[in-house]
Order: C-alpha cells, then sequence, then structure tokens
C-alpha cells in the first residue's frame, strides 16, 4: 500500500518512510571500513516495516546483501524479482534446500548434517550451493562448536572438490556488541579469527567473512570484515542505549505508528478504567479510547506506562492493555472522537519514539517494532522502487 491509495477511514496504521530508509543505508555505507560491503538485514517482515518494499528501498540505495531467516522469507524476495546476493541462515533438517538453491540463495551450515543437506540438494539441483559456514564464538546459539569446526572446514573443503558446494562465506554473531567495550567483544574477535585461520587452513578462500551486526557496524570498525550485517539500525533505531541514539549515528526512524481515536468521555472520580481497574480516575476527568491493542502489537507490558501524544501532550496508557485498544486520561484537556494519537514516531512532532516505548515497556526496540502486526496496515511513503539486483 502507498501513500496514494487510502482506505476512506483508518482506525491504526504504521506509516513507513522509504525515503528514511534510503538514507539510514547510505548513512551506515559511510561507517564502513575497509571496503566492507552491506548487507540489509530484512527478516520478520523487515522488523516489522514490509518485507518487499524496504528490500527494494535498501538495495536502490546501495545494499549489496539481503538477509533473511528463514527460507520463506528468502524465497519470497526471490518470487518479488529479487535477484541480487542473499543470505538465508536458519535451517532445520527437511528444509527447502533445493529451492534456495535453485533460487540462487546462499544458505547457512554450522553442523555435518546441514552441509549434507545441502550437498544432497545440490546433486538434486543440478548445481553447487553456496554455503556460509558458521562458527559459534561465543553466542551459544546456532553455529559450530571450535571442537567441531576443523571437521566440517574439511568437509566443506571436500564437498568444494567434488563440486557440489561454494564456500562464499564464514561467519559468526556477536552476542554483547550492544555493550561497547564488553570482554566478550574481544574474546569473540579471537575465536572468529581463529576460525578463519583454520578455514584457510582446510582449503577454504570465501568470497566474504562477516560477524558484525548493527551495533559493531556503528562502533566497531575492526569488526567490519568483508561485510556488515545491518539490521535495526537500518529501520533507524538504535540497538541499545549504551550504543547511543539514532540521531548519533545520522539515522532516522523509518516507522511512525498512528491511531484515531474511537471515543471520547467525560467520567467522574473513582471510574474504573479497563480490565481489573488497574487505573482508578483519580477525579472526573476525560478518557480518550485508543483503538489499538495487543492484537496489533502494542505491548499489554504497556499497561499503565506506555506513551501516547493526544491532543498536544504525552499521554500515559491508562490501565491495561486490551486485545483491541486501550485508554488515555486526558486529565482537564479535550479531544474528539476521530483526533490522531500519535504513539511512536521520530519525534519531530513532540510524540514519543520506539526507544521512549522500548524504556516504558522493559524491552528493547527491536521487539517494540517487529510485533506490530498484519493487521495494522502499512502505508509506504516515497518511491516504490522496482526490483533490483546488487548495485554496479
Amino acid at each position: 500500500m502507498n501513500d496514494h491509495v487510502l482506505p476512506e477511514t483508518w482506525r491504526l496504521r504504521a506509516d513507513i518512510d522509504l525515503a528514511a530508509l534510503r538514507s539510514n543505508v547510505r548513512a551506515l555505507h559511510e561507517r564502513l571500513s575497509g571496503g566492507a560491503q552491506l548487507m540489509a538485514v530484512v527478516k520478520a517482515d523487515a522488523y516489522g516495516h514490509g518485507l518487499v518494499p524496504c528490500a527494494r528501498a535498501a538495495r536502490a540505495a546501495g545494499a549489496a546483501w539481503l538477509g533473511a531467516a528463514m527460507p520463506e522469507e528468502a524465497l519470497a524476495l526471490r518470487a518479488a524479482g529479487d535477484t541480487g546476493r542473499l543470505l538465508c541462515w536458519l535451517w532445520v533438517p527437511g528444509g527447502p534446500w533445493r529451492r534456495a538453491i535453485e533460487a540462487d540463495i546462499d544458505v547457512s551450515v554450522s553442523a555435518r548434517w546441514a552441509l549434507a543437506e545441502a550437498v544432497a540438494a545440490a546433486r538434486a539441483a543440478g548445481r553447487p550451493a553456496r554455503v556460509h559456514l558458521k562458527a559459534d564464538t561465543g553466542l551459544g546459539r546456532n553455529g559450530c562448536p571450535p571442537a567441531d569446526w576443523a571437521d566440517l572446514t574439511a568437509a566443506a573443503r571436500a564437498a568444494e572438490v567434488d563440486g557440489t558446494v561454494v564456500v562464499a562465506g564464514v561467519w559468526s554473531h556477536l552476542a554483547r556488541a550492544d555493550e561497547p567495550g564488553d570482554p566478550s567483544i574481544a574474546a569473540q574477535r579471537k575465536v572468529f579469527d581463529e576460525a578463519l585461520a583454520a578455514a584457510d587452513l582446510a582449503g577454504l578462500r570465501p568470497e566474504v567473512r562477516h560477524l558484525a551486526n548493527s551495533p559493531a557496524t556503528l562502533t566497531l570498525p575492526a569488526a567490519h570484515y568483508d561485510l556488515v550485517r545491518a539490521g535495526i539500525a537500518l529501520y533507524g533505531v538504535s540497538p541499545s542505549p549504551e550504543v547511543g541514539t539514532p540521531e548519533d549515528f545520522g539515522l532516522r526512524p523509518v516507522m511512525t505508528l498512528r491511531a484515531w481515536l474511537a471515543g471520547v468521555k467525560r467520567v467522574p472520580g473513582g471510574h474504573g478504567v479497563s480490565y481489573g481497574h488497574r487505573y482508578t480516575t483519580p477525579g472526573e476527568t476525560t478518557l480518550a479510547l485508543v483503538p489499538a491493542g495487543y492484537a496489533d502489537g502494542i505491548p499489554r507490558h504497556a499497561s499503565g506506562t506506555g506513551p501516547v501524544l493526544v491532543a498536544g501532550k504525552w499521554r500515559t496508557v491508562a490501565g491495561t492493555v486490551a486485545m483491541d485498544q486501550f485508554v488515555v486520561d486526558l486529565g482537564g484537556d479535550t479531544a474528539e472522537a476521530g483526533d490522531e494519537a500519535l504513539l511512536f514516531g521520530p519525534g519531530d512532532h513532540g510524540e514519543p519514539t520506539v526507544e521512549d516505548w522500548a524504556r516504558a515497556t522493559g524491552t528493547i526496540g527491536y521487539e517494540i517494532v517487529t510485533r506490530i502486526g498484519h493487521r495494522v496496515p502499512r502505508v509506504y511513503h516515497g518511491e516504490l522502487p522496482e526490483p533490483v539486483g546488487a548495485p554496479s
């Protein structure tokens, strides 16, 4: 949906500023060191912003790679016409390996079983699989542990010789890059360098080595290697307060979430509000009903804490966030049904930001934007690019 085709009425919508996203890609490019390329991570429906429009905007702004977690995401990008370098990394046994290989999608391999499935799929497809070997350097999630790395790299090299595999990358992921200076960062870099040396000893010559996520892209040039994977920063949200604000890095928030009041009424003091009456009006006041709830991705943890700009002032969610709605207390101020409520955005009009919501609900900005549900329409502002591959 774009800004030229709008329904007659709105309850709630997420405005997506594609010009801001393209600007963020350019700002991130300016921070890259040593000739590193940029991967735009568009997993989880582009962190809630819309998979295909954001992927196209990132490509148009110069992103050489796209990154997806699930095979279905990567295949959807190919179906939408993307032809550039694309990595998909979260695989389970029996996944659509052959379809990915036939679609020229790079796949991640962390264990011998995954390598075996990639090899079998490559033989069935009649073309080699482009694989990225992932090392567990200390995060403890996916990735091959150091004790098994020599075996995996040797097997991968044998598959290269056999013509069923091309080892296109070696990579890992940082656990605490959002805490600049934490000793684990240097420790993981050391393990990663050892993994790279072992891969080289096994005869592997990967096209790209990559370790840096968004916080490392912003604060750790030594970790950029050949490629960085920019996720949350792409959407103008800070990885953490310790890293800095979006403004510190020339980034602009891409999503603005707004609703239109479904009702306004005067109530007496002592009036309970929403389920459980966790909020009771301290005196006669005006209540405004915001038609957004946890079915739309508004955290129930925002009950009593979530900030909203209504009638020119910050308000706080009064009482419990329900499935489809929540209430704010306007005090002595007035409003009317149909007036706008700004939940979060860039802050240009005094509205809260994603970071404000994260602080208010005890979570991180990533969760705030990615949980905005599919029943919330996305409206794309700015040019919607045509499908493109990697920049020339």
